[in-house]
């Protein structure tokens, strides 16, 4: 699904059509589960499913559209993050309370690590509107890319080029030796670029579903 057709269902979605609105959030849904990911403290990780979050991010985003004045695709994408952001923001608050520092600061400091080319996913705030939009599109359809590949590729390529880590900390981290690990990220990448090159060739672009 590209730009125009997301752009339709939002015009329909301020129009009242709750039904436009979930098909509109169920092509975003793979795209804010990573940046959930991302966002969520490690300690976290292992007892909240990010998907999770998502959910609760999609019931409010469901509940409050009335309350979202814009009007274009990229200020609802900003909206969304926003909530999500928030909900990330109060599981820090409810399971990390202890920490000294704040659960803002905690979340500022996640969502603002640099790494290689797939946090591309986070969208930079310095970018012109232009590119936004731009980025916007690329990320949301290279994270409905990655849902279509094995779980082990999906989760290789998430530590590499999300989270940012070496070949050794993804080895400790799926219990796998390095060998193994680099051929799950050589697999997916050629994946990847197969589905892109498959997208093109039979007339898709960036921001269609697979």
């Amino acid at each position: 699904m590209n730009r125009t057709n997301h752009q339709q269902l939002l015009d329909e979605a301020l129009a009242g059509n709750r039904e436009s609105l979930g098909r509109l959030l169920e092509d975003y849904r793979a795209y804010l589960t990573v940046l959930a990911q991302r966002y969520l403290d490690a300690r976290l990780r292992g007892r909240l499913d990010p998907a999770d979050v998502v959910q609760v991010t999609f019931m409010e985003a469901q509940r409050d559209l009335p309350a979202f004045r814009g009007h274009q695709i990229e200020e609802l994408l900003g909206w969304l993050r926003n909530i999500l952001r928030n909900n990330v923001s109060s599981a820090h608050q409810k399971h990390l309370y202890t920490q000294k520092r704040s659960a803002g600061r905690e979340l500022s400091n996640a969502a603002s690590e640099s790494g290689p080319a797939l946090t591309d996913l986070v969208p930079s705030e310095t970018t012109s509107p232009s590119q936004r939009v731009m980025r916007d599109e690329a990320a949301v359809y290279l994270a409905n890319c990655l849902q279509s590949l094995p779980e082990t590729q999906r989760e290789a390529l998430r530590l590499r080029y999300v989270e940012g880590q070496s070949l050794k900390e993804i080895s400790a981290t799926m219990d796998k030796t390095e060998m193994a690990v680099a051929g799950l990220l050589k697999r997916g990448l050629q994946a990847l670029r197969d589905q892109m090159i498959s997208d093109s060739s039979s007339g898709g672009h960036l921001g269609r579903t697979s």
